[in-house]
């Protein structure tokens, strides 16, 4: 059995080769929830849903956002209607005592939806409708996602990090705001000043998350401060990844990142935004992954390859790198 941490794209396109290494029926996947956003009463899960995607077979993996080959009406008309109206473009975050009343699930990350200001696709609008309404009725997250799971025939276990809400809020030079207006709206500009997981406090990991930390554990290329930062917040996590064996594949070359915005990021909590960094704030980690061209000398066992995921026969290379790197430890 094997459990991975998802979260933003690098681990999604890790787990784009995963299969011909690890037994997909013997894989968990645990989602990062903390970029969760409701937009319009509709409780969005990007990072859940690139894996629901990606598994089902309808990824748009130009994008590694949504479902591939969508229609935008909705969100279309939605523009159309705030323009016609003259209503201000979004983030259009709710009140303050809207961001703690009604649907739990949904505090401190709840947006107008006017004017949304993330794409939404029409396929993809009726997984948020429908992950929404079966909340309303009852279910936890956990059985929610599990429900999408199915109705998209994954062969692997898809669970969120918590069934309790966690909100990724970055505080910049230009305010506080939840990760999702600073990455999508402000497209990663403004310079970060400290990142915060707020209700992780009160947030616990579900007893399938616990179960999922006591198998071997990776942890691919994603960015370690929004996208792994949310789960390693939740009271004992942390604990349970010393108890286990985890590897770890760093997002960086030495101090050059990939993609996306994990420089920085880490730059902004106070970390050193390179490979060695990724080691100082994985401390639980059995053994890394490192790209051929990394030089990073570290305190713990190294698998080297080109980690570069570009297709699946890459995110295979890298798989069976991972393998291999968690048949070191022991």
């Amino acid at each position: 059995m094997v459990t991975f941490l998802a979260g933003g794209t690098g681990t999604p396109k890790l787990l784009d080769g995963a299969a011909g290494v690890f037994d997909p029926a013997e894989t968990t996947v645990v989602g990062n929830t903390g970029d969760d956003v409701e937009i319009g009463g509709h409780l969005v899960c990007p990072d859940v849903d690139t894996v629901l995607f990606h598994g089902g077979g309808v990824l748009d993996t130009e994008r590694w956002w949504g479902i591939a080959d969508d229609t935008t009406e909705t969100h279309e008309e939605l523009a159309r209607l705030a323009d016609a109206g003259g209503l201000d473009g979004g983030p259009r975050y709710l009140p303050d005592e809207a961001q703690i009343t009604g649907r739990e699930i949904a505090r401190w990350r709840r947006f107008s939806g006017v004017a949304e200001f993330m794409e939404i696709g029409d396929r993809d609008r009726a997984v948020h409708l429908t992950r929404t309404s079966l909340l309303d009725e009852g279910r936890s997250l956990t059985a929610v996602t599990r429900t999408l799971a199915e109705a998209f025939d994954l062969d692997i276990d898809l669970i969120p990090m918590s069934d309790d809400p966690v909100a990724t809020i970055v505080h910049t030079e230009d305010g506080s705001m939840h990760f999702q207006e600073y990455w999508v709206a402000q497209r990663g500009e403004p310079a970060v000043e400290d990142v915060e997981f707020r209700g992780s406090d009160a947030a616990t990991p579900t007893d399938a998350v616990r179960a999922a930390l006591r198998d071997e554990v990776v942890i691919g290329p994603s960015n370690p401060i929004t996208s792994i930062g949310p789960m390693l917040a939740l009271d004992g996590v942390r604990e349970a990844l010393a108890e286990t064996t985890v590897v770890a594949v760093s997002p960086f070359v030495e101090d050059r990142v990939f993609s996306g915005p994990a420089a920085d990021l880490m730059r902004g909590v106070g970390r050193e935004p390179s490979t060695a960094g990724v080691a100082d704030a994985y401390q639980f980690a059995d053994a890394f992954v490192l790209d051929d061209a990394d030089g990073t000398d570290l305190d713990r066992p190294v698998v080297r390859t080109d980690t570069r995921i570009d297709d699946a026969e890459d995110a295979e290379r890298v798989a069976r790198a991972c393998r291999e790197a968690l048949e070191v430890p022991g």
